[in-house]
């Protein structure tokens, strides 16, 4: 990370039940483009199928489950055993570990192909995430929107993250409040967002 990097002033919110940060170009736009095309050219993507209504469809995006060996992550009744660490993954982990003075072991990469591809309404609140977990999300590629809404007070907020974009969610923003990255069907270009976290390790 550069020296200008450390040294960025977040964007902040006054939000009920939540906690987020917000650095813009905290990686610098040719290093996070160079490597956007790395990560998209070097990863082993899945595309894993998840059950509703009694259906398995598959995710409508790639992704990687990456991390230390006994980081084991369930999610929609599907258990994920991490790929290990691309070095330049582990790299931005300990970097960020150490800007925030938070552990992180793992971390979920997801490849929004184009505007087509999208995650819906879901909060980062498996029972391995501990009650407040830390996610730090870093954006690469095509900026997207990104959605925020509490559970069960009518406030929302709407994000654009771009290039090189790191969020930081703390607090008990998992806990009142569900995020989505909605279709955007004009959108052409790829996206990669990587989330990390720290995973309660299985021994």
């Amino acid at each position: 990370m550069t020296r200008a990097a450390k040294q960025l002033k977040p964007e902040c919110w006054q939000l009920p039940d939540a906690n987020l940060l917000l650095w813009r170009g905290w990686l610098p736009e040719t290093e996070a483009a160079a490597s956007y095309q790395q990560l998209v050219q070097q990863l082993v993507w899945q595309q894993p199928s998840i059950r509703l209504f009694g259906r398995e469809h598959p995710i409508p995006r790639q992704q990687v489950w990456m991390g230390d060996a006994n980081a084991h992550y369930r999610y929609s009744g599907t258990l994920f055993a991490p790929e290990p660490w691309h070095p330049l993954v582990s790299r931005w982990c300990q970097l960020l570990s150490q800007q925030l003075e938070k552990p992180f072991n793992s971390v979920l990469v997801n490849w929004y192909r184009s505007g087509l591809d999208h995650m819906g309404w879901h909060a980062d609140n498996e029972p391995e995430l501990g009650t407040e977990p830390c996610i730090a999300s870093l954006s690469l590629g095509q900026a997207r929107r990104f959605d925020l809404k509490h559970r069960q007070q009518p406030w929302q907020l709407q994000l654009e993250l771009g290039q090189g974009d790191l969020l930081l969610m703390t607090g008990s923003t998992q806990q009142y409040w569900v995020h989505r990255v909605p279709k955007q069907s004009r959108l052409t270009a790829g996206r990669l967002n990587l989330t990390f976290r720290y995973i309660v390790p299985i021994v």
